[in-house]
């Protein structure tokens, strides 16, 4: 499993304070511990007023990158500003684009700039007319997505399609959708991953925690390559490494005991 640590972000309101502020002790100190924790990629959201994004965005990378190596997962609704940072050449080695969708010309603005790289990118299957609600149409987006990634020359095995997990307060069906969609985007094309922010489906819901875990077990069990979450977070991490072990994707359990002697999840 892919962990796309979700911890720097300015919607959270301590990263909103420490970006205003500059105050990069409170961003290092987030980005070393996820990368401890076990994530794989780091991810970089400034959620910030439009025109102070990209400021935002290069301090919050030249930040990130002066503590740890793990490659950065630069984050925008702004195709044309993650242009910018990747023409621009702040980051420094390939991480991930995050995101592109079918709305206006997101996919056309970052496809041919990654295009021949190692630079991963993160589809979300949404259009002009918003997350639709059926699988069978968040599929159909997801296979333009993915077209378009072959027509540009964009790898497919860095392209991780986002079906937009919906919550399961307001959509009973959304765990056996999630898994129509991961089954779907595999069988249409096996090397693209398939990633989702999991807690997305606990919203509205009490005691957050096992909706959670058990929704990353039944997605794991799909096929779900990745995972855009808070690697800190044991009970999740512990789903992880579990559910692996019994998929036989971790044969005999190694991954498993080494983590928990590690400390990444119960009790050292």
């Amino acid at each position: 499993m892919i962990i796309i640590g979700e911890k720097i972000n300015g919607a959270i309101p301590v990263v909103k304070d420490a970006i205003a502020e500059r105050d990069k002790s409170v961003i290092q100190e987030r980005a070393r511990k996820q990368e401890a924790a076990g994530a794989h990629y780091l991810d970089c959201a400034p959620s910030t007023a439009p025109e102070l994004e990209y400021d935002a965005m290069v301090w919050l990378i030249e930040e990130i990158q002066e503590v740890t190596e793990l490659p950065i997962c630069i984050d925008s609704p702004n195709a044309h500003l993650l242009a910018r940072i990747l023409e621009e050449g702040h980051v420094k080695k390939p991480g991930m684009v995050n995101s592109v969708n079918e709305e206006g010309d997101k996919c056309e603005t970052i496809f041919p700039i990654i295009a021949g790289t190692e630079w991963n990118v993160l589809g979300l299957t949404c259009d002009k007319d918003g997350i639709p609600a059926q699988p069978e149409k968040k599929l159909d987006i997801a296979k333009r997505i993915i077209d378009k990634a072959v027509h540009y020359g964009v790898n497919l095995k860095n392209l991780h399609i986002d079906p937009c997990v919906m919550a399961l307060a307001t959509m009973p069906s959304s765990m056996k959708d999630f898994e129509i969609c991961i089954q779907g985007i595999h069988e249409y094309a096996p090397e693209v991953k398939v990633t989702g922010a999991i807690s997305n489906i606990s919203f509205d819901m009490p005691m957050r925690k096992y909706i959670n875990a058990n929704c990353m077990a039944y997605a794991i069990r799909a096929g779900l390559d990745s995972a855009i979450m808070d690697p800190c977070n044991m009970d999740m991490m512990g789903t992880i490494y579990a559910c692996e072990a019994l998929c036989m994707e971790d044969k005999g359990g190694r991954k498993y005991n080494r983590a928990y002697r590690q400390g990444k999840f119960g009790k050292k």
